[in-house]
């Protein structure tokens, strides 16, 4: 992609430095939290974002579909965006089995500094970001999960519907949390048509910041039970994962 070099290259350097045959810890579900940290982000709504991660991964429901799975462990991690270049993985691939995990992972989101990044949403960068996270995090999981969450479309940046094929090519279901704003009633549409895919996506509509918590817990949970129900590591979203090496080029 034209100006976007340093991406394939540092992706292909990630493969090639995590050899296939490498240990790997086995999870049941590998759920990375990528959030909307953009220009319409403001701090109180990015405090609220933050609580409503850390609240929920240490909900005793969540604990309950992390504890219902074969191994009773997940790995996550939370992933912020904003423009190009500015997305990082701000809290890195934890296991959480247990309430005391839970909440040490959530404690370090409620810590991190604000983000100060330019202008755009570039959410196809931030999936990259998250796919190449996922093919060297030292973890085995049965599912693999990114979850999205934000209040605009993609403006800038890789072409998100190619950063979502690609995650898709590549095991990954790919699902959605959006913030509904007066200017974008139409949002979750757009989310389903170019940022979620894979088998069993799906996207939930916060309808306003007071409903962005509720939203949260939802989707946690079906992520975490499986959309149909089902407990981790016993079919769940998208099956076991043949290969973990991103198909980004």
């Amino acid at each position: 992609m034209p100006g976007r070099p340093f991406l394939s290259t540092a992706l292909v350097l990630l493969c090639i430095a995590w050899p296939a045959h490498a240990q790997r810890a086995a999870v049941d579900l590998e759920l990375a939290f990528v959030v909307d940290a953009s220009g319409s982000i403001d701090e109180a709504e990015t405090r609220l974002q933050r609580r409503g991660y850390a609240d929920a991964l240490a909900n005793p429901r969540v604990l309950g579909a992390i504890g219902s799975g074969f191994l009773r462990a997940v790995a996550v991690a939370y992933i912020e965006f904003a423009g190009p270049g500015c997305e990082r993985v701000s809290v890195g691939w934890t296991r959480v089995s247990d309430g005391a995990g839970a909440r040490t992972f959530g404690g370090k989101i409620l810590a991190l500094p604000p983000m100060f990044c330019p202008g755009g949403n570039a959410i196809g960068d931030a999936v990259a970001l998250a796919t190449a996270s996922i093919a060297g995090n030292g973890f085995e999981g049965t599912r693999l999960v990114i979850d999205v969450s934000g209040d605009g479309p993609n403006t800038i940046g890789l072409p998100v519907e190619f950063a979502r094929d690609s995650a898709v090519a590549a095991g990954i279901t790919v699902n959605g949390l959006v913030i509904e704003r007066p200017s974008m009633p139409d949002l979750d549409e757009y989310y389903r048509a170019a940022v979620t895919g894979g088998p069993r996506s799906f996207v939930i509509k916060a309808d306003d910041r007071r409903s962005f918590a509720d939203a949260i817990l939802k989707k946690m949970i079906l992520e975490i039970a499986g959309r149909d129900g089902s407990a981790p590591g016993t079919g769940g979203i998208s099956g076991r994962l043949a290969r973990k090496t991103p198909n980004l080029r």
